[in-house]
């Protein structure tokens, strides 16, 4: 069993904005593996699945980024899933816009969701799916930047980089971590 966990905030206000891009892959891969995220417990909507052989519950938090520890941690308790086969989609700011890499472990990098993950989960050794948001050209405030929407040069091209973040998942399933950062983390950054 595997918890996949796409980061974001919940409610109209916040949909299609860059800090969403985790709710918008799990409900790609809600949508390809037939799971229908009506279920809600843990403070959040999920659904089962399977991505081939692999059970795995798509979970979207409704306890917004800064809380999203407070829906992970009770789901991973009670599903008896250890945190390396929990995969955690999130945007990043370190990372250009397009791109999207996988890292297994290590710090929350000032991402606030990442941030209570790790305080709340037993290790930081979570699989991370980083999608890159890139950073504002000029002196915007980074929450503002984050919390705002796609540029709409980026709006068109947001698709298939949750898409390929989808896909991402997938290969971490399928393959395991390190033959999918071989795979993925050369990609070049998705362009016009």
């Amino acid at each position: 069993m595997h918890l996949v966990v796409g980061l974001g905030n919940p409610g109209a206000r916040y949909e299609r904005t860059r800090h969403n891009v985790g709710f918008d892959a799990v409900d790609v891969l809600a949508d390809r593996h037939g799971a229908s995220l009506a279920e809600k417990r843990f403070k959040a909507r999920l659904g089962k699945g399977f991505i081939g052989s692999e059970a795995a519950w798509f979970i979207k938090p409704q306890t917004f980024m800064n809380l999203s520890g407070d829906s992970v941690g009770p789901a991973a308790g009670f599903y008896r899933v250890p945190v390396e086969r929990i995969v955690v989609i999130h945007d990043d700011l370190d990372l250009p816009f397009g791109t999207v890499k996988v890292k297994s472990g290590g710090g929350h990098g000032g991402h606030n969701g990442l941030r209570d993950l790790v305080k709340k989960l037993p290790s930081p050794g979570f699989v991370r799916v980083r999608v890159g948001i890139g950073r504002p050209d000029g002196p915007q405030d980074t929450a503002s930047w984050v919390l705002s929407r796609w540029r709409p040069e980026q709006a068109r091209l947001v698709p298939e980089l949750v898409e390929r973040a989808a896909d991402t998942v997938e290969s971490v399933l399928a393959v395991g971590v390190t033959d999918a950062m071989n795979r993925w983390n050369g990609e070049p950054p998705i362009q016009d």
